[in-house]
Formats: C-alpha cells, sequence, structure tokens
C-alpha cells in the first residue's frame, strides 16, 4: 500500500482504520508493522489503534497482543468469547489463538467419567477440567475450547490439535469451583448491562440526519424546514463534524440570505452513541434541548435523537422486565410497602452486609436507601420514574445492624415536570436519617 504520509493526521487514522478493516479475522497487529506498512509515525498508528479497539475492530488480549476481531452488536453481550474467558479466569493460552473470538453457547465442568462427558460437549462448548489428556483431546475433536483448571499444561499433542481446530486451549491456576464461580459472575454482569439502554440502540446509523452546512443561507433553512417539518438541524462542515446547532428561533428577524455560519449556535450539546439514554434524557432537559446531535470521538456527526425519542425509550424500558440483580436491587430486596394514615411507607431489616467500617449501617447505604423508597413511592402513586436533580441528605444518629426500619417518603410538591420530597428513616428509637430530595419526572408510562 502507498505511503499516506502526505495527509494530515486524521485523514491517515481514517486511512488506517479502512486498512484494519481489510485484515483477516484473528491477524496480529502491532503499531511498528501498521507504521511500516502505510509509511506513518509510530504515534499515529497507536491512536488510530486504539480507536479501532473502542470501535470493536480489534482487541488486546493478555500474552497474544492486539488482533483483529468481529465486530459484534449489543444483541449478543450476554455471549462471552474464548479470548473474554482467559481474560477473566487470568488464564494463559497454549493453542488455537485464531479462535479467541468465538463465541461460546455453554460450560460443561468435567467432573464426570469421558464417556459420560461427551454426551454434553458438542460445538461452541467450553470443557472445564483438570489435568486429563484425553478430555482435552476429545472436547477439541467435538468443536469445543477447553479451559485447563488447577494450572496444568496441555500436552503437544492437543497443543497442536487446538491450533489445527481454530479452538482455544486455556489453562488457569483456579480451581474448577474458583474459575466457574468468576465466569458465572461475568455472564450475570453481563444481563444487568443488557437492560441498560444506549443511545446507539434508538439509532439507525443507516438513515442519514437532516443536516445544514456551514456554507448554506437561511433559504437553505427555510426548504429544509418546509420539506421535513423540522425546525432545528445540526450544522457540520465539509468533513461531517458538527460546528453549530440551527433553529427557528436563531432565524428569527435575518434575511434569507444570511449566512448560516453567522446565525447558528456555535459549540452545541453533543453526546456519543454509548452513553446511557437515562444521562442523555437528563441533559437535554437540563440543558432546555429537543434535538441533541450524537457524534464520534472526532465529532463527526452520527445522527440525532430527540427528546420525545428518549422519553420513549425510557418508557420502554420501564415496562421490561428486570434481567439480573444489581447492588439496588440487593439492598431493597426484603423491604415491603405498607400505609399508616394514607401515608405510604416501606418496612424492611438492616443486614451485616450494610454496616461500614465502625460496624454501623453506612450512610451512604441510608442515602440508597431512602432513594429507592422516593422512587417506589412514585412509581406505586402515578405509573412514573424520574431523574434526581439534587439531594441533601441529613444522619441524625447512628443506625445498629439487624435493626427493623421503616422509611416515609412525602410529597411536598409534585406536578407533571417535577417533583420535591421528604424522606425519613426511622429506626426502633426514632428518626435516624432525613433527606430532601428534587427531581425532574418522566412522563407516566
Amino acid at each position: 500500500m502507498a505511503s499516506v504520509s502526505g495527509m494530515d493526521t486524521s485523514t491517515k487514522r481514517e486511512q488506517i482504520l479502512q486498512y484494519i478493516e481489510t485484515l483477516d479475522i484473528g491477524e496480529k497487529i502491532s503499531v511498528r508493522a501498521i507504521a511500516k506498512a502505510l509509511g506513518v509515525s509510530e504515534g499515529t498508528a497507536y491512536k488510530a489503534i486504539k480507536e479501532a479497539e473502542a470501535s470493536g475492530l480489534v482487541s488486546t488480549k493478555e500474552r497474544i497482543g492486539t488482533v483483529r476481531i468481529d465486530r459484534r452488536r449489543r444483541e449478543a453481550l450476554d455471549q462471552l468469547t474464548f479470548g473474554e474467558v482467559a481474560e477473566i479466569v487470568e488464564g494463559h493460552i497454549f493453542g488455537g489463538t485464531s479462535g479467541l473470538d468465538k463465541s461460546l453457547h455453554k460450560f460443561v465442568i468435567g467432573a464426570m467419567e469421558l464417556d459420560a462427558m461427551l454426551r454434553y460437549i458438542d460445538e461452541g462448548s467450553l470443557l472445564i477440567v483438570g489435568n486429563r489428556s484425553g478430555a482435552h483431546r476429545c472436547a477439541l475433536e467435538q468443536g469445543a475450547g477447553v479451559l485447563i483448571t488447577g494450572g496444568f499444561e496441555p500436552s503437544e499433542e492437543v497443543k497442536a490439535l487446538a491450533d489445527e481446530n481454530g479452538l482455544p486451549i486455556i489453562s488457569s491456576r483456579h480451581d474448577t469451583f474458583t474459575v466457574a464461580s468468576m465466569i458465572n459472575r461475568a455472564m450475570y454482569d453481563r444481563l444487568i448491562k443488557r437492560k441498560i439502554m444506549l443511545i446507539e440502540d434508538l439509532m439507525t446509523f443507516s438513515k442519514p440526519a437532516d443536516v445544514l452546512r456551514s456554507g448554506n443561507t437561511l433559504l437553505d433553512f427555510h426548504k429544509l424546514s418546509r420539506e421535513t417539518g423540522n425546525y432545528r438541524f445540526p450544522v457540520i462542515d465539509d468533513r461531517g463534524r458538527v460546528v453549530g446547532m440551527m433553529t427557528s428561533k436563531d432565524a428569527a428577524g435575518s434575511s434569507d440570505e444570511s449566512s448560516i455560519d453567522k446565525l447558528m449556535t456555535r459549540h452545541p450539546i453533543t453526546a456519543a452513541p454509548n452513553i446511557a439514554v437515562t444521562s442523555a434524557a437528563h441533559t437535554m432537559a437540563a440543558e432546555g434541548i429537543d434535538l441533541l446531535p450524537i457524534v464520534d470521538r472526532h465529532r463527526k456527526l452520527l445522527g440525532v435523537v430527540t427528546r420525545q425519542q428518549l422519553l420513549d425509550a425510557l418508557r420502554f424500558a420501564g415496562k421490561q422486565q428486570e434481567i439480573g440483580e444489581t447492588f439496588d436491587d440487593l439492598i431493597w430486596s426484603g423491604f415491603e410497602a405498607d400505609e399508616a394514615d394514607g401515608v405510604p411507607l416501606y418496612k424492611g431489616a438492616i443486614t451485616p452486609q450494610m454496616s461500614g467500617s465502625l460496624g454501623m449501617v453506612s450512610e451512604g447505604i441510608l442515602v440508597t436507601l431512602m432513594t429507592l423508597a422516593g422512587r417506589q413511592m412514585i412509581r406505586d402513586a402515578g405509573k412514573r420514574d424520574y431523574l434526581i436533580d439534587g439531594m441533601t441528605a441529613f444522619f441524625v444518629k447512628p443506625v445498629q445492624i439487624d435493626s427493623q426500619i421503616t422509611i416515609v417518603p412525602r410529597a411536598l410538591e409534585m406536578s407533571r415536570k417535577a417533583t420535591k420530597l421528604e424522606i425519613e428513616l426511622i429506626d426502633q428509637t426514632g428518626l435516624a436519617a432525613k433527606a430532601m430530595m428534587t427531581a425532574q419526572m418522566i412522563d407516566s408510562y
């Protein structure tokens, strides 16, 4: 390939990314090799490889280096690859490195006779077993990868078979129980991540956004508004980077010949595609904007989302079944709703896991409990959710482990857009903590 040394740095990185996309899956790459192949500096090659890693084109694996991988969708987030398993269990890879990016669909613990074990092993599975060469060989022949526990090393015959079949054989110093626990924890974390909706889950990247260019006039703005029915557009330069935002408010009182450059709002708020929908919705509400440009790390426009799209997504997420338990779920488990004189309240017990360094309940746990009680009250009363703007907590006295507590949230002010809550946490001896919380309301679902 010809040298690209005459181009500017950003164009060189784009050329390097295009080159990386042409490489075979599983092929190793290095800063020095990329720099030599394309005639660029090692610094530019390093930055491009890091960008490729963030984009899912390559992955850097311990003891192997950087390799070209398949760009996997978030829908497959719960499927671990053999390479990810190796990292999770702090494993050493002895063969089959070309298959590190293959996904696996199940794990088989080899705690049985070989004949019985073979009934459970099939293509795409991973056998977790100790120093049993016969089991290693049979698993590879069945199309399965192998994870050897106890730090044992496979035989040369098994290493060669792993390379031939493109199936990784990994050795970990941990025992079988520890390895299984580590993998299970990683899979559980992925289940939790799947329910966190990101901006990229809402966007159709193949559909171009309606935009204005920095050289356009107000006449172009009015024409685009008539064609689309919209009155807000990102403004991009000749490289596709967002340089401004043009709205009907910016256009008011100006002639049709006026340049967009002079009227637009410069340095508009933008967001990356991998941020949470909740975070983007909070930003739009706080800044009073209804259209959010989504950009890459170089501010190149990828698409746009509207505030209504985000609110619709949050309503949809609120209807979905919870998958996996977060720390909030675990803290709130065991608390039950009750009522006294028409006032909702929540009762539960303080467990030893909630203790802080001094043997009393952690202040952070108390704040979390009051926050969760407030959220639950809003959900129970109006089928709504909220984004917290601020919270002030007061700790009246320490709360003992094993205490039975009651949390009483009261609405001081509640409207379609905002709410203000007073929340009290009471133990057997009286008031223990209190909080004042303000929040933006999310439309009912």
